[in-house]
């Protein structure tokens, strides 16, 4: 899988989960994962969560860390798999770095405030997820918890590449897996 930390900003509105985006923006084909920061603002007309929508809860953030990626020949049912999978990767590093995270699914939460936003679907050729992570936790509609301004987590590029990386080799290794074992 393909990794890229875009270094410029980008506001994240939620159009961006959307098949080929990173193949069109970034020139990167195939299976990739990449992270940005910026403003996150998903308004209910662009919501992929259907609850959400329901529940009348549009998605804002002053300063997120974003991870896209766009995976193909996957189901859905995989798609949240995978999903989870970068969920639980988060939370492992947050607490090699001595962080005491709760998940409840896809939420990760700090202290019963929250850390992350999270949602996968399905275009006609491949699974999208979208994952945001509070940067700074000032104006969230919720009570939220940021990287770095309540976790203390400094440079997020390199947090951003770390996660990246291990979802990357993750999936890789599973695949793998799947090629060394005879069927029964």
């Amino acid at each position: 899988m393909i990794t890229k930390y875009i270094d410029e900003e980008i506001k994240y509105i939620g159009s961006q989960l959307a098949p080929h985006w990173i193949y069109k923006n970034y020139k990167l084909q195939g299976d990739a994962i990449v992270a940005f920061c910026g403003e996150c603002e998903v308004k209910l007309t662009e919501m992929v969560d259907i609850e959400d929508v329901i529940n009348n809860e549009p998605i804002y953030s002053k300063y997120m860390l974003s991870f896209i990626t766009e995976q193909f020949n996957v189901n859905l049912v995989e798609g949240v798999f995978r999903q989870r999978l970068l969920i639980c990767i988060i939370k492992e590093e947050l607490e090699k770095r001595g962080i005491f995270v709760v998940r409840n699914g896809d939420d990760l939460m700090i202290d019963g405030k929250k850390l992350s936003v999270s949602i996968a679907t399905k275009s006609h050729n491949s699974i999208l997820i979208h994952t945001g992570l509070n940067i700074e936790s000032e104006g969230a509609p919720v009570k939220a918890s940021g990287l770095t301004s309540d976790l203390g987590i400094v440079d997020i590029k390199e947090f951003g590449n770390t996660i990246m990386q291990r979802y990357s080799d993750e999936i890789e290794d599973i695949v793998l897996a799947s090629t060394k074992v005879r069927g029964v």
